[in-house]
């Protein structure tokens, strides 16, 4: 029980919740949802899914000093989807963002959307102006991906969610070269009766600590009354990030408040960005709510590792 209670005091919501709604926008939308969200220039740079009003969605910049208040967001799209293209015909969606020190850039994964489903596509860029896009790296259906910012034993890490046998499960797939992808091997697998018995898929980008890589993620519950959106954690261990070490029985955010519950969807926190906060050693995450808003809750990292660390331990 006492974990479980430190579980539920984990993170706490920001008052000024929600940060970001279709009513800051420059320009007409519906919603902004499912930001990927780092450190540019010592701004917090946030990367947003936004849906316009024919239901396709695009990605748009939106920066601030403090990452909580006074956004400024780009005055039109950022990145659109390419309609030449069978993968991105409809939309862009769900990015998340690393920093590849070795390449000196930055890679965006996100689920591109178009005539077969969605696709785990990248992009990369040193400024957020201009992209080069690389194209679908995995067959569909797939979302939830994100690339570890290092390479293992010379090979590329990509963290994802693909649909197989009908089950979603979180997977890990190895490259040395960002096109030739191999050593497919599951990672967390949903849990029967638990809050993530349904499906489970990466939050925000993979962290590194010293104990290894914390990883946030989101599971779902399904009721009669719809599915929950819940966020977990685990950690991978440092050199085989494909090895499970501990992983949370609880959930440690889940919707509670009125954001949370009334929108689009409603009972939705879907984690997609994590930003530490050096000065005050805090993780922020920031999350979709209910689908068409922005909010961000904030934990300790001390406490977050004591917590992680105290998780059960995993069985390889």
């Amino acid at each position: 029980m006492e974990l479980s209670k430190i579980a539920q005091n984990l993170f706490r919501k920001y008052p000024g919740n929600p940060i970001l709604t279709k009513k800051d926008w420059p320009y007409p939308i519906n919603s902004v949802m499912n930001p990927a969200a780092i450190k540019v220039d010592g701004e917090y740079l946030l990367l947003n899914r936004v849906e316009d009003l024919r239901g396709f969605s695009h990605l748009c910049v939106a920066r601030s000093a403090d990452g909580l208040t006074k956004w400024r967001i780009d005055e039109k799209p950022t990145l659109v989807p390419d309609t030449n293209t069978r993968e991105e015909r409809f939309a862009l969606e769900d990015p998340r963002i690393v920093w590849l020190e070795e390449q000196k850039q930055f890679a965006i994964t996100y689920v591109t959307f178009g005539e077969d489903g969605p696709t785990v596509a990248l992009a990369i860029t040193r400024n957020f102006k201009t992209f080069a896009r690389l194209g679908a790296l995995l067959p569909p259906e797939d979302k939830d991906a994100c690339l570890f910012p290092r390479r293992f034993n010379g090979r590329f890490a990509l963290i994802h969610r693909p649909i197989v046998r009908g089950e979603a499960h979180i997977w890990i797939s190895m490259s040395p070269d960002l096109k030739h992808w191999g050593d497919h091997r599951v990672v967390l697998k949903t849990r029967h009766a638990y809050w993530d018995g349904v499906r489970v898929g990466l939050g925000c980008q993979p962290i590194e600590i010293p104990e290894g890589w914390l990883i946030v993620y989101h599971g779902v519950r399904g009721t009669t009354a719809g599915a929950i959106y819940r966020t977990g954690l685990a950690l991978l261990d440092r050199d085989e990030p494909w090895r499970v070490l501990r992983r949370s029985e609880e959930w440690v955010l889940g919707p509670s408040e009125d954001y949370e519950q009334i929108g689009d969807v409603g009972s939705v926190t879907f984690v997609t960005g994590g930003v530490i906060n050096d000065a005050t050693n805090e993780l922020y995450l920031y999350y979709g709510a209910a689908d068409d808003k922005i909010a961000v809750a904030i934990g300790n990292m001390d406490v977050i590792r004591d917590y992680i660390m105290k998780c059960p331990k995993v069985s390889d």
